[in-house]
C-alpha cells in the first residue's frame, strides 16, 4: 500500500488520497492496473526537479475512498478534483488503464494541458476479441461472487502468465496486496470500454497527446499477448486523435523505468 498524506474531495464526497512533490508547472500522474499509486511514486520523484507533481490513488485503491455504484464519470470527477487542486489545469500522464482514463477525461472536457499515455491496453484485432470477451464474462461472474483471488488469476491467465508463475506469485508477499486491488480489474474494463478503442470519443480530443509504448513484448508474464499488442493500440489511438504523436521506449517492460519516462515527459511537457 502506498501511504499518501493529502486528501481532496470528489464531487460525490469520496475522499481521494494523493501526494504532492516538487515545484513548477503541475503534472498529475494516473496509475494503471492493480496500482494504488506506488508504481508512479518513483516517477514523481524523478519529475519533481521540473514540475509540481501530484500522484494519487484512484478510488477504491490504497488510502482513497470508494462508492457504489461504480461509474467512469466518477473517476473523471476525481481527476478533475486533482486538477482543481493543482490550480485549474495540469499536464497529465496516464499509465496502462490510467492512460485510457486520461483520454476519456480529455474527451469529456477536463481542463488538461498536454497528455502523455503509456501502454494503453485496448485490444485491437479480431484475433484478440474472443479471448477478451470470455475474460470479461468470467471476471464479471467472479466479481459478483466476491472471488477476488479468482479475478487476479483470470487476469494473469489472460495476459499469458505461465501456470508455474501464477502458482509462485501466490507465495510472494505482494500477492495479498494484489488480491485487495483485484476488484479494480472489473472497473478498469469499464474505463477501457471493454478493451475496445472508443474512436468516437477520442476524436474529440484537441490537446497535444504523446502516445508512448514499449517495443515488442518480451516479458514472460505477457507471453499470451501478441508481441505488438501495445503497439497496435498506440497506433490506433494516434490515428484518431488530431494532435497525437508516437514515441517508443525500446528495452522497457510494461512497468517502465521512471528515469527513462521522466526524460520523455520532461521534454514533452516543456515544449
Amino acid at each position: 500500500m502506498n501511504e499518501m498524506t493529502l486528501r481532496v474531495t470528489s464531487v460525490d464526497g469520496t475522499r481521494i488520497a494523493y501526494d504532492r512533490i516538487g515545484a513548477g508547472p503541475a503534472v498529475i500522474l494516473v496509475g494503471g492496473t492493480l496500482d494504488d499509486g506506488a508504481e508512479n511514486a518513483p516517477l514523481a520523484r524523478s519529475l519533481a526537479g521540473h514540475f509540481t507533481v501530484y500522484n494519487y490513488a484512484r478510488r477504491g485503491r490504497g488510502a482513497s475512498g470508494d462508492a457504489s455504484p461504480y461509474a467512469l464519470a466518477r473517476e473523471v470527477e476525481d481527476l478533475d478534483a486533482l486538477i482543481a487542486t493543482a490550480g485549474g489545469s495540469a499536464h497529465v500522464y496516464g499509465s496502462s488503464s490510467g492512460g485510457a482514463l486520461v483520454l476519456e477525461a480529455a474527451a469529456a472536457g477536463s481542463a488538461i494541458d498536454k497528455i502523455a499515455v503509456w501502454d494503453v491496453p485496448y485490444a485491437i484485432g479480431d484475433d484478440l476479441r474472443p479471448r477478451f470477451d470470455q475474460y470479461l464474462a468470467d471476471t464479471r461472474e467472479a466479481y459478483e461472487a466476491d472471488q477476488d483471488e479468482e479475478l487476479l488469476e483470470l487476469f494473469m491467465t489472460l495476459t499469458g502468465g505461465p501456470d508455474a508463475d501464477i502458482a509462485a506469485s501466490k507465495q510472494h508477499p505482494l500477492w495479498t496486496s494484489s488480491v485487495v486491488l483485484a476488484h479494480t480489474l472489473v472497473k478498469d474494463a469499464v474505463v477501457l470500454n471493454d478493451y475496445k478503442i472508443p474512436t468516437d470519443r477520442l476524436t474529440r480530443i484537441t490537446q497535444s497527446v504523446l502516445v508512448t509504448t514499449e517495443g515488442s513484448i518480451t516479458q514472460p508474464q505477457l507471453a499470451g499477448m501478441p508481441t505488438d499488442f501495445f503497439v497496435r493500440a498506440a497506433s490506433a489511438i494516434a490515428a484518431v486523435i488530431p494532435q497525437a504523436r508516437r514515441h517508443t521506449l525500446d528495452g522497457q517492460g510494461h512497468v517502465v523505468a521512471p528515469e527513462s519516462m521522466a526524460r520523455v515527459l520532461t521534454a514533452f511537457f516543456k515544449q
